[in-house]
């Protein structure tokens, strides 16, 4: 934002300059300060309180764009699912924080990674609510913030376990590939798959003696994974198509991306539900219940609600997180 300054007007005569030197002159004998100038110590915000707000609310403005730029949504349900995950598995509240940083540093870097990537590609498609392509923050600037991330989610990852570090580590880096190169391509699904999957494995991996996860909770996690990129690129395929972004939602298009949908969100449940040793109990066949209920409504919503069958997606997650922390979130 451009500060506003006030400007004397030119072409004053010289008697006019001879009569303001004058004056200046005595006020300075008086000990009084010349009309417009800037006592001796103050700042310049004594001397322009209009330019020091606007200053201000640039920088403001500066952070707020870039906790925005972070994809503050999606960052936030991650970490807390990951928290979650750590909280159901018994780790306690020391090694829960610890697996909960590691996670947030690791989406915070992914999620500026990506708008400052796609920052030249969103400003020509004009689209908003992306404050590195507006210009509300410079794109060198969430670069910045996106390697701050990942070099504070290295040491972080690593001291939960060597190997649960490792698997965390090739999450995220499974994520900066998709931003970089894999979202174009018919791979776009692999890094959702990976990083949803690394998730209860990393998590169990994490306790004392670094268990191997149940395969139910990886499986449940990569299925919720692929269903989760379907569902956050469905409604921008077309827009994507236009930009030049072939990824596999964009070849099945629209109308096979919204069929194709609820089939991994139903498959995590029933895998949540039917994995475990004996019979299905009611908390199984109810989150069947309402997993498909959601599942189907997501997607047949979306022609009303842009974001529908993602909300669809989300409600699921929530499903199959309560069932996996009412039957134990850990690989034990």
């Amino acid at each position: 934002m451009d500060a506003t300054d006030r400007v004397s007007p030119a072409g004053a005569g010289a008697a006019e300059a001879a009569g303001a030197a004058g004056a200046a002159g005595a006020a300075g004998a008086a000990g009084a300060q010349p009309i417009g100038a800037v006592p001796a110590g103050a700042g310049p915000s004594d001397a322009d309180p209009a330019g020091a707000d606007q200053a201000g609310a640039g920088r403001r403005g500066r952070v707020v764009g870039l906790a925005l730029a972070c994809h503050p949504g999606p960052a936030l349900a991650v970490t807390a699912l990951g928290c979650a995950l750590a909280l159901g598995s018994g780790l306690g509240g020391s090694r829960s924080a610890l697996v909960t940083a590691a996670v947030l540093t690791g989406q915070l870097s992914v999620g500026w990674c990506n708008d400052a990537y796609d920052a030249r590609r969103d400003a020509d498609a004009g689209r908003r609510g992306k404050p590195a392509a507006d210009g509300t923050v410079e794109a060198r600037a969430v670069w910045a913030a996106a390697a701050v991330a990942l070099f504070l989610c290295v040491p972080l990852s690593l001291a939960c376990g060597a190997l649960a570090g490792a698997v965390h580590l090739g999450a995220v880096t499974a994520a900066w590939l998709y931003n970089l190169r894999l979202k174009a391509t018919a791979l776009s699904w692999l890094p959702y798959v990976a990083g949803f999957g690394a998730l209860p494995a990393a998590v169990a991996l994490s306790l004392p003696g670094g268990p191997w996860p149940r395969w139910w909770t990886v499986t449940a996690g990569a299925l919720l994974g692929f269903a989760a990129h379907l569902a956050d690129t469905l409604p921008d395929i077309a827009a994507d198509r236009a930009a030049g972004i072939r990824g596999l939602p964009h070849r099945l298009g629209e109308r096979g991306t919204r069929l194709l949908l609820p089939a991994p969100l139903l498959g995590a449940t029933a895998v949540l539900a039917f994995g475990p040793p004996g019979p299905v109990d009611a908390g199984g066949a109810a989150a069947l219940v309402l997993a498909g209920a959601a599942a189907l409504a997501g997607p047949a919503l979306g022609r009303r609600w842009r974001k529908a069958a993602l909300a669809g997606a989300v409600a699921v997650a929530a499903v199959d997180l309560a069932l996996l922390l009412a039957r134990g979130a850990s690989g034990a």
